[in-house]
């Protein structure tokens, strides 16, 4: 007899195994017809899968958090048997699910696919789901595996399976003529498979080493329904539009090319954005009791092996030489802050002490993972860390907390997540440290009210870490800033202070960042409004525009008088019809376009349009300014 229990406590029982399938229908035929895969223990498996033992059993159907993963899976397979039908001697290789999708690595026996491609073999994975194939699964030892593939030519699949240890058991999975090697689950049949688009092709090495064979990838998406995929190439289409890169162009806010791999060139009124978020930034961290400090770009190499760096992120680090001394440019702040705290000696009676930097940083990160500002090798982080002892933690990452929240709702960002990344490998410490770690950025979170998600493994080397993750107008989410505590590397670097016993004591660092990367986060900040910034942050808040030259003198004499107050106001003085000028300007998505006209020159006034396209009427340039500074308070 098997006890099968159900997720709300109640059991049944059967004479025989039963499959996932037999239990959901067992509880009844709605069920068992919605059953895309179940879970035994825990364990996700398909629906055919014999439950052997006395278990606790789910059934998964499209309200279940896995069934996305369980449809992109095997959308995937859809796509592989679509192509080889269509394409007679294509090998496959490898097919994993990812973010909002799925790829697959094919080495065609022709040419490589094309875009052009696509809508064919699209059309073939929906004739493949309409024909509604069974998908089973069956064991083999590893070299029943590699005899058959190699006997139905996929080298390539029979080349993973060779890397696999000789004692494990593979499962493979075959729906109609096709059969690939997979962990799985799948869905019972292809019919479940309804709502997806092929969205591109690019190359990629087999298995991603540039000296073996360009493969030919395909990539996909797949959701639950049509709603779901209509709203999602919806939000593509919405952030083709919004790319950053395309933008900055558009704006001139800044470029990137080949001699500076990573580097953003910041133009006049990128820079001008940049500098209304790090002055932001700076009375943020002023009022917060941070005292700014600028440490050196370039720090012998030995103090990063004291640090921990050397060991665990040297990969990602620049070096360079002199006098036959080497150096690491820094790709982080935090061990010539402790340099700092070194630099005297130090009272608990001072503790805790807040320092802060907008410190440019340097990491080699791989070419092919750069992507304009939101993946570069070069950055400012507003980085800063506080030196405190164990009871002053909670009260300090409260702080923060509320601190990081009011930041990132006066940059638009309402819809805040946190996430508590925990210990990774390898790491620095014992699990005694990590322990102590991990539970007092809990206990902060709980003292601060605030709901959040545990990553197990994604800390930093040095700590575990809150990590605010930010959702932005089309609903995407964007991972920015952190507060990390350390145990490890102060008293590698030995930093002390003086405790309340005479003695020395290490103290805790508090690694912070709000906005983290500023490159990444004016990248996400261009999205996000889609470079209609609001007036405090706009690069050029307003222009000027005369409608002939009658009116050039007045139309210059108001620019400098919203000039002079602080405002960043230009004058288009051009002999170009005012229409013109007002379809520039709002193409350029400046907040407010002022028009001098005759009247207005007359009254000392300016016509005052928004680039929504708004008439608010005119105003004297008092008013007006009156108005701009009311939107500015942030600035």
């Amino acid at each position: 007899m098997i006890t099968i229990t159900l997720p709300d406590g109640s059991q049944r029982q059967f004479e025989q195994p039963p499959t996932i399938a037999a239990i959901a229908a067992s509880i009844g035929a709605g069920l068992a017809k919605a059953a895309l895969a179940g879970k035994i223990d825990g364990r996700l498996v398909d629906t055919s899968r014999v439950v052997e033992h006395d278990a606790a059993v789910e059934i998964v159907t499209e309200k279940s958090a896995e069934a996305l993963e369980v449809i992109r899976h095997s959308t995937a397979h859809l796509l592989a048997q679509a192509v080889q039908r269509l394409h007679p001697g294509t090998q496959v290789t490898i097919g994993p699910v990812i973010e909002d999708g799925f790829f697959y690595d094919f080495a065609p026996k022709g040419e490589p696919f094309k875009p052009e491609d696509l809508p064919a073999i699209e059309a073939e994975m929906r004739k493949i789901a309409q024909e509604a194939l069974p998908l089973s699964r069956q064991l083999k030892s590893r070299d029943e595996a590699v005899a058959f593939f190699r006997g139905i030519g996929e080298d390539y699949k029979a080349e993973i399976i060779e890397s696999i240890p000789a004692n494990e058991d593979l499962s493979l999975y075959t729906q109609g003529e096709f059969t690939d090697l997979c962990r799985g689950p799948h869905v019972p049949d292809t019919g479940r498979l309804k709502a997806f688009k092929l969205m591109k092709t690019a190359g990629a090495y087999w298995r991603g080493d540039s000296n073996n064979a360009m493969l030919s990838r395909i990539y996909g998406t797949a959701w639950l329904n049509d709603k779901d995929l209509k709203a999602y190439l919806t939000r593509i289409e919405e952030a083709e539009k919004r790319d950053h890169r395309k933008l900055g162009k558009q704006l001139d806010l800044f470029h990137m090319q080949e001699e500076a791999p990573g580097m953003a060139f910041w133009h006049p009124k990128g820079w001008a954005l940049w500098q209304q978020v790090e002055q932001y930034m700076r009375r943020v961290y002023v009022a917060s009791g941070y005292a700014e400090v600028r440490c050196p770009a370039i720090l012998d190499v030995s103090l990063w092996k004291k640090s921990g760096h050397w060991d665990n992120y040297k990969d990602n680090m620049f070096f360079t030489e002199s006098e036959k001394r080497t150096y690491a440019v820094k790709p982080m702040n935090c061990p010539g802050h402790i340099q700092i705290f070194k630099s005297d000696l130090r009272s608990y009676r001072d503790l805790p002490i807040r320092i802060g930097e907008f410190g440019g940083c340097t990491r080699n990160e791989p070419s092919g993972a750069l992507h304009g500002l939101l993946r570069v090798r070069s950055f400012t982080q507003d980085d800063g860390h506080v030196f405190c002892t164990e009871d002053q933690i909670e009260a300090e990452v409260v702080a923060f907390h509320e601190q990081a929240l009011k930041v990132y709702a006066d940059f638009g960002f309402e819809d805040v997540e946190l996430m508590l990344a925990l210990r990774p490998t390898p790491r620095l410490g014992d699990d005694a440290i990590w322990d102590k770690a991990e539970d007092a950025l809990r206990a902060a979170l709980r003292k601060a009210g605030a709901q959040w998600t545990e990553l197990p493994g994604e800390g930093a080397f040095y700590g575990p870490k809150i990590e605010y993750h930010l959702r932005d107008a089309i609903g995407r989410d964007w991972q920015l800033g952190t507060m990390q505590v350390d145990f490890s590397m102060p008293g590698r670097l030995g930093a002390e202070y003086v405790g309340e016993d005479s003695a020395r004591h290490t103290p805790v660092m508090l690694h912070r960042a709000i906005v983290g990367s500023m490159e990444r986060f004016l990248g996400i900040l261009i999205e996000h409004h889609s470079g209609a910034f609001p007036p405090w942050l706009a690069p050029v808040q307003a222009v000027v525009m005369n409608i002939t030259d009658a009116q050039a003198g007045f139309a210059r004499e108001a620019t400098q008088a919203l000039v002079a107050q602080g405002f960043r106001v230009e004058a288009d003085l051009r002999n170009e019809k005012i229409g013109y000028k007002i379809r520039e300007h709002t193409l350029a998505k400046v907040p407010y376009l002022l028009v001098v006209g005759d009247r207005e020159r007359d009254a000392g006034a300016v016509a005052v349009r928004t680039r929504a396209g708004e008439d608010l009427g005119s105003m004297p340039i008092a008013d007006f300014a009156q108005r701009l500074k009311s939107e500015t308070r942030l600035a």
